[in-house]
C-alpha cells in the first residue's frame, strides 16, 4: 500500500479547545480588524477582534441564561452572514456543541438533524425559517427554545445574559478539551440519509494550525481580506473561516452570490475561497463578454498566453518571447480580470470538485494563484492542499503536517491524522465501515506522486461498469463538460449498458450571451435543447471530453434536457454534488431513449 506523511508541525495542549485559537488572535494581533461590515452606502465598517470577542460573550452569556449547559446541542439554520459565525463562536463559549443546518433544508431535513442531535435549541435566519421548525416541532421532543436572527434574537441574548458572571462564563469556556465534540456536520447526502460527523475541537485545532504552519504566512499574511460567500454550513467554509478567525485576516459576508461581482469590487479580498464552479463562470463570462465585444480573437490568444506562461514558470524557464506577449496581455486583458474580482486578489482555494488542469493555469497566469485542495465533510475539509511554491495543476498537493494519505489495492484514498473525524453521531455501523485499522475510507479513488501530491480520479461507488466489463470513473468527463458555458449539468451514464452515453443540461444565464455570440436567434431553454446548432456546438464538447479517454471510456451519445438539475428539485446536494442514483431513477425514460436508438458508430 503507497503512502506519505507530513509531519507535524506543532503540538496542542489536551486542555485546550477552538476558542484559544480566537484569544491567540487577540493577543498576538490587536490591531488588525476580525471582520467588517457591509453600509448602505456601499463602505465597510471595521470590527477590533476585542469588540467581536466582547459580542461573543454576551451572547454566550445570554446561552447560559436561557439553560444552555455544557454539551448541549444548537443548532444553527441560516445563509452566510456575520451573526452565523457570532452564533457559532458563542455556542463554543458556552461549552456547547454547534450543529450547522443548510437554509434550503426542508422541514424533514430539519427534522432528521435536530432530532438525531437531540438539539434543545435552534437559531434560525428568518421567519419563514421558524415555520419549518414549527411544522416538525411535535417530532422534536428536545428542542426547547427558537430564536429568530432577522426578529432580534441576538439583542435579546444579551439582555437576558446580562446577570452570568464571566466567572462562570470562563468555567463553560474552559469546560471543554481537545477530545470533545465541537460540531457535528451532516453530510451531503448524496446517496441516503445524511450522517453526522462528529468533528472535535482537535479537528478544528490542529488542522487549523497544521494549514496556518504550512501557508498561513504566505497566502494570509497580516492584512489579508476574505470575502466569504460559500455557504458556512459547509465544512469548507467553516473551517476557513476559522482559520481566518486565527489569522490577521479581516473577513466580510455576503449571503447572496448575485452580487458578488460588486461585493468583490467594493470589499477587495486578497484571498478568495470558491468551488470550481465560481472559476468557471469567471472565464465564461469574461469569455463571452470578450466576444460579445469583439475581441473575441484577444481574448482566446490572451488566455493561450496566460496558460503557456503558466507551465513554463513551473517548468523553470519561460522564454523571452512569452513574457513579452505576457506583459502586453496584463495590460490589455488580465489586469481586467483581476479588476473584477476586486483587483487584489492573488490567492485562492478552490475544492469540492476537481478544478481542471486548463482553468488552473489560467487563472495562475492572470496573476491570481489557485491553490487546489481536496477533502470531505470527516476529514474537517482538508485532507491536502497544492503548495503555493510547487503547485502542481491537476493534484491537491500533499497532505497537511499531521497526517499521512494512502492509497490501497483497489485504488481508494485512506487517511489518517490531525483532521479525522471522530465517528459518525448515533452510527456505529457507518462508523466501522468508514473507519478501519486507525485510516478512515474516503471512497475516494486516487493516485501519489513520489512527492506526495495526490490526484483524484474518481469516486469508488460512482465507478461504472459497462457491459463490456470496462470500469469507468465518470468524474473526469464530467468537469470537463460543465466547463463549457452552454453546459450547467451533466451526468455520465453507462452502467451495464453496451455504450456510454450522457445526460446534458443547459446553462440557462449563458444561454443568450453564448447564442448572440454566435450569430443565433433567441431561445428559450427548450427550444435550445432540439436546436440542430446548439447540439453541434455541445457535440464538439463532448469531443473534446473524449480525447482525454480511451474509446471504450468515450461518450458515444448523449440527450439535452430542457431542464436543470437543481438543489430545489432534489438533483443537487446543497454544496452542489450531483445525487446520482436520483437522477439515474427520475430519468429511466432518458435513459432508455438513449439506448433504444441505433447503435452509435464505432
Amino acid at each position: 500500500m503507497k503512502q506519505f506523511t507530513t509531519a507535524p508541525q506543532h503540538e496542542s495542549r489536551p486542555d485546550e479547545n477552538t476558542t484559544d485559537l480566537l484569544l491567540e488572535r487577540l493577543r498576538a494581533y490587536p490591531d488588525v480588524p476580525i471582520f467588517e461590515h457591509a453600509q448602505a452606502d456601499g463602505t465597510y465598517r471595521p470590527m477590533s477582534t476585542a469588540d467581536f470577542l466582547d459580542e461573543v460573550k454576551q451572547v454566550a452569556k445570554g446561552l447560559i441564561a436561557t439553560g444552555l449547559v455544557s454539551g448541549d446541542v444548537v443548532a444553527i439554520l441560516s445563509r452566510t452572514r456575520y451573526e452565523w459565525t457570532l452564533a457559532d463562536w458563542a455556542v463554543w463559549w458556552t461549552g456547547g456543541v454547534s450543529v450547522p443546518i443548510y437554509e434550503t433544508s426542508s422541514p424533514s431535513q430539519i427534522q432528521w438533524i435536530a432530532s438525531d442531535t437531540d438539539a434543545r435549541f435552534i437559531l434560525v435566519e428568518a421567519p419563514r425559517h421558524r415555520e419549518d421548525v414549527e411544522s416538525v416541532r411535535g417530532e422534536l421532543p428536545a428542542l426547547e427554545h427558537i430564536g429568530v436572527l432577522e426578529d432580534g434574537i441576538i439583542e435579546e441574548l444579551k439582555t437576558r445574559g446580562a446577570d452570568v458572571s464571566d466567572e462562570d462564563l470562563e468555567t463553560r469556556r474552559t469546560s471543554r478539551r481537545l477530545e470533545d465534540v465541537a460540531t457535528i456536520i451532516y453530510t451531503s447526502g448524496t446517496t441516503g440519509r445524511p450522517k453526522g460527523a462528529e468533528l472535535t475541537h482537535a479537528n478544528f485545532v490542529d488542522t487549523t494550525r497544521s494549514a496556518v504552519n504550512l501557508l498561513g504566512e504566505l497566502v494570509l499574511p497580516p492584512g489579508s481580506r476574505l470575502l466569504m460567500f460559500l455557504p458556512l454550513a459547509h465544512v469548507f467554509a467553516r473551517l476557513i473561516t476559522v482559520l481566518a478567525a486565527a489569522r490577521p485576516v479581516t473577513t466580510a459576508f455576503t449571503p447572496d452570490t448575485k452580487n458578488l461581482l460588486p461585493d468583490l469590487e467594493a470589499f477587495k479580498p486578497t484571498f478568495l475561497l470558491a468551488v470550481p464552479r465560481v472559476f468557471e463562470k469567471v472565464y465564461n463570462g469574461a469569455e463571452a463578454k470578450a466576444i460579445a465585444g469583439g475581441r473575441g480573437k484577444i481574448f482566446t490568444a490572451a488566455a493561450a498566453t496566460a496558460i503557456a506562461y503558466s507551465k513554463a514558470r513551473g517548468a523553470g524557464a519561460v522564454p523571452i518571447s512569452l513574457k513579452i506577449k505576457h506583459t502586453v496581455f496584463d495590460k490589455l486583458v488580465y489586469a481586467k480580470l483581476r479588476d473584477a474580482m476586486g483587483g487584489d486578489v492573488r490567492w485562492a482555494v478552490s475544492g469540492g470538485a476537481p478544478l481542471g488542469e486548463r482553468l488552473a493555469h489560467f487563472f495562475q497566469g492572470i496573476g491570481v494563484t489557485v491553490l487546489e485542495g481536496y477533502g470531505l465533510t470527516e476529514t474537517t475539509a482538508p485532507v491536502g492542499v497544492n503548495l503555493p511554491w510547487a503547485v502542481k495543476p491537476g493534484t491537491v498537493g500533499p497532505p497537511l503536517p499531521g497526517s499521512t494519505v494512502a492509497i490501497d489495492d483497489n485504488g481508494e484514498i485512506l487517511v489518517k491524522g490531525v483532521m479525522v473525524f471522530a465517528g459518525y453521531h448515533n452510527n456505529p455501523e457507518a462508523t466501522a465501515e468508514s473507519l478501519q485499522d486507525g485510516w478512515f475510507r474516503t471512497g475516494d479513488l486516487g493516485a501519489l506522486g513520489e512527492d506526495g501530491s495526490l490526484t483524484i480520479t474518481g469516486r469508488r461507488k460512482e465507478v461504472i461498469v459497462t457491459a463490456g466489463g470496462k470500469n469507468i470513473s465518470p468524474a473526469p468527463l464530467e468537469d470537463q463538460l460543465r466547463g463549457h458555458p452552454l453546459v450547467s449539468q451533466c451526468v455520465v451514464i453507462g452502467d451495464q449498458k453496451p455504450f456510454v452515453s450522457a445526460i446534458l443540461t443547459l446553462d440557462a444565464e449563458m444561454l443568450p450571451t453564448w447564442l448572440a455570440n454566435n450569430s443565433l436567434p433567441e431561445m428559450t431553454v427548450p427550444q435550445a435543447a432540439q436546436d440542430d446548432r446548439v447540439r453541434a456546438e455541445l457535440q464538439t464538447v463532448v469531443d473534446r471530453a473524449n480525447a482525454s479517454v480511451s474509446r471504450a471510456e468515450s461518450i458515444r451519445a448523449f440527450e439535452v434536457i430542457d431542464s436543470d438539475f437543481t438543489e430545489e428539485n432534489g438533483y443537487l446536494t446543497p454544496s452542489l454534488k450531483l445525487k446520482r442514483n436520483v437522477v439515474v431513477k427520475d430519468m429511466a425514460q432518458v435513459i432508455e431513449k438513449i439506448y433504444s436508438g441505433s447503435k452509435p458508430a464505432s
